[in-house]
């Protein structure tokens, strides 16, 4: 469905410093990075794409934060929704929602929710019942 994700950062390096413990933690894996530009992106797995990018917004202007975008990566169990949660705030993410059931969604979904340090809303999921 898609073939890329871009995510608006300020600091490019603080934002790296951030993304790159998350989403290894994800058993996510970075493709390039390229600070003079500055942007990096990591891969999909088994397929290319879609590909996840955090950069500079293209036109230069100051990044803003969107109310109502979210970016939700899949997680492979609740520990790893836990363990990444925990990793983000520890990176410099600030808590949106704590790791949990949300029945509201369906029966299995367990989800935590965050900000990266310039906004952008994140959440990890499992959709896995137990």
């Amino acid at each position: 469905m898609f073939s890329h994700i871009m995510v608006g950062v300020t600091d490019f390096d603080r934002a790296l410093a951030f993304y790159t413990p998350v989403l290894d933690a994800l058993g996510i894996q970075c493709r390039f990075q390229e600070p003079e530009r500055p942007w990096a992106g990591w891969q999909s797995s088994p397929d290319p794409r879609p590909y996840f990018l955090i950069g500079r917004p293209h036109d230069q202007q100051a990044h803003q934060a969107g109310n109502g975008q979210m970016v939700a990566f899949l997680a492979r169990s609740r520990e790893q929704v836990d363990q990444v949660h925990a990793i983000a705030l520890a990176h410099g993410g600030t808590c949106e929602g704590p790791p949990g059931l949300r029945p509201e969604y369906h029966a299995h979904y367990y989800g935590a929710y965050f900000r990266d340090p310039d906004g952008n809303k994140l959440c990890v999921a499992c959709h896995q019942a137990e």
